[in-house]
């Protein structure tokens, strides 16, 4: 069953139901680099609205990080973060990606197992991948579906025959618990029986990992994960940060802010990541002893700019 993602809410509206009200504006890591109203929801909705084609928004569409904060933010229930990805497929892709089969002669066996589908980022930390999946008991997985993860971000094409050669491992699998929270959204889509959760709130679940949050911590959430179920997500972290008394990464509407906010560019590896004035902002005013984040994207943006300690959130038993 399909646990993380599903929204009890009106269906989701197109760019046609936008009424101009820039409230996705305040919460917007683009427009508030940028102050240009043309790399904004805002923006592309509106350009949409009078006939603008998505190859005349190209530069706006690839600026967007996808961070979805934008989505909770807009009182018109548009799926704005859809509506980029829709667009992104309407374009010649920013980097040619090749989505084909890896050639996998042996197939995985995951029968009744938990699977981390850990994503780069996490692997690039092994300490920190090795102790998530210890703590969650996840058996070694062969194929993350990285390439995936990546052609989801940049709406380029998957073949079916490398669709069918990631999925048909994993439709053994127990459960699937996910650092990448696109690929997720897709799994759940691919394999609706299954029951799927994320990196981070399969952790935080953990009563000895939250022992280990102190209220000097900054608890750094990961936002996609968290804007796609925007209410049920709110609720949980309530409960966390009444129980730990740790700070989070969110504003006053309580919504994520992003610690990274790369255009899919940088994502793709076409410009250099710059986050420090993100990473800036975030830690702005706050007293704090340590940082701690569930995705491990963010631990080389704050070490960049602070010498307060950076963990992840598997790491903490360890500290």
């Amino acid at each position: 069953m399909f646990d993380i993602f599903a929204k009890a809410t009106p269906a989701p509206r197109d760019y046609a139901a936008c009424s101009g009200c820039s409230l996705c504006l305040l919460v917007c890591p683009v427009w508030r680099k940028t102050r240009d109203l043309r790399y904004t929801p805002h923006g592309r909705a509106k350009a949409l609205q009078h006939g603008v084609a998505a190859a005349d928004l190209k530069d706006s569409i690839d600026s967007c990080t996808l961070c979805g904060a934008c989505v909770p933010a807009c009182p018109e229930n548009i799926d704005l973060v859809a509506m980029t990805l829709d667009l992104r497929r309407q374009l010649p892709p920013v980097r040619p990606l090749a989505i084909g089969t890896r050639g996998v002669k042996k197939i995985a066996d995951y029968s009744r197992q938990s699977v981390l589908l850990a994503g780069a980022a996490l692997r690039e930390h092994d300490a920190a991948r090795r102790a998530a999946m210890q703590l969650l008991g996840c058996a070694p997985v062969l194929d993350d579906g990285d390439d995936i993860a990546l052609a989801l971000e940049a709406g380029a094409q998957i073949s079916a025959a490398r669709q069918e050669e990631f999925l048909l491992p994993l439709r053994t699998a127990a459960q699937l618990i996910v650092a990448d929270a696109l690929l997720a959204q897709q799994l759940g889509r691919w394999l609706p029986q299954m029951q799927i959760s994320n990196l981070g709130m399969a952790l935080s679940r953990r009563a000895d990992l939250r022992r280990q949050l102190r209220n000097d911590d900054l608890y750094v959430i990961e936002p996609r994960a968290y804007h796609a179920d925007y209410e049920a997500r709110v609720r949980y972290y309530d409960d966390l940060r009444h129980a730990t008394g740790c700070a989070m990464n969110l504003d006053l509407q309580r919504i994520a802010i992003p610690a990274t906010a790369r255009s899919l560019s940088q994502r793709l590896g076409l410009k250099t990541p710059d986050d420090a004035e993100q990473t800036h902002w975030l830690l702005q005013g706050r007293k704090i002893a340590r940082i701690v984040v569930e995705d491990a994207g963010d631990i080389a943006a704050f070490r960049q700019i602070s010498t307060l300690p950076v963990v992840h959130l598997a790491e903490l038993p360890n500290d």
